[in-house]
């Protein structure tokens, strides 16, 4: 890829300023009398590569935009492109819902807020060269603006992402907790009648073991058996291991104190 040339004659001290095979980053030149703006248009998420919008000012004050006249008109063109795309995207984020809509409004503004931020730098740069000419105040300022919308929907959109990620983390733990707490609940009861229900089993198989003739009274001794039992079960399960106590100071320290006390004293 080589450097385009347009119709205009540059000064040998601009063109020892550019490359050979592209215009660069977006800033102001400015020798012999001659000023040389080179700005990019706005981004896509589609393309990697910086489409260029190069600006020569004459020492008569006229600009050319690409070899061409009526440069002036040229770069109202290109703020208002600008601007287009920044009233795009924040109606796409005031219809953004969930984490799905962010992520391609942030892929596309990452880019584009800091094209934004080079151009207000750039023009602001060619202001400060051509301090006569009104035309780059009004042009800088509104770069100014851009930049200034970009950044704040920038921001506004990675707060909103974040606060959606952390608000379903959060309905993911107190998912996890009700499981947990549940699971819990059916353990407990399960250990209350486990050892009721194995009873039971033992002394309902249909064989003859002798006890068919037993009082009334030994169902419910058997019954209370199995109800302490399940109770002790219960009190286990539920039993949760004490935490290990934190070491109150690295071995051997208490011995070297005293050992520094004794050649202290001594």
């Amino acid at each position: 890829m080589t450097r385009p040339d347009y119709n205009w004659k540059l000064p040998p001290e601009i063109t020892r300023r550019l490359g050979h095979d592209t215009y660069g980053a977006q800033r102001a030149i400015h020798e012999a009398g001659h000023q040389l703006v080179i700005l990019h248009e706005p981004p896509t998420s589609e393309s990697h590569a910086r489409e260029h919008r190069v600006f020569l000012r004459t020492p008569e004050g006229k600009w050319l935009c690409h070899g061409n006249d009526h440069g002036e008109h040229m770069m109202t063109d290109l703020l208002d492109r600008y601007e287009s795309a920044l009233s795009r995207e924040e109606t796409r984020y005031a219809r953004a819902e969930t984490a799905d809509d962010l992520f391609p409004l942030l892929d596309t503004l990452l880019p584009l807020a800091r094209a934004a931020t080079n151009l207000r730098d750039a023009l602001q740069q060619a202001r400060d060269q051509v301090k006569e000419d009104t035309r780059l105040i009004t042009w800088r300022d509104r770069a100014v603006d851009l930049a200034r919308g970009l950044e704040l929907l920038l921001a506004n959109a990675r707060i909103a992402l974040e606060y959606r990620l952390a608000r379903q983390a959060e309905e993911q733990t107190q998912a996890a907790l009700l499981t947990t707490r549940a699971q819990f609940k059916l353990n407990t009861i399960a250990a209350l009648t486990a050892p009721l229900m194995a009873i039971a089993t033992v002394f309902g198989m249909n064989l003859h073991h002798g006890m068919e003739t037993w009082p009334t009274w030994a169902f419910w001794a058997v019954f209370a058996v199995g109800l302490l039992i399940g109770v002790w079960v219960k009190g286990w399960v539920q039993a949760m291991p004490p935490p290990p106590e934190a070491p109150r100071g690295k071995p051997g320290s208490r011995q070297a104190g005293k050992s520094t006390t004794k050649r202290k004293t001594a």
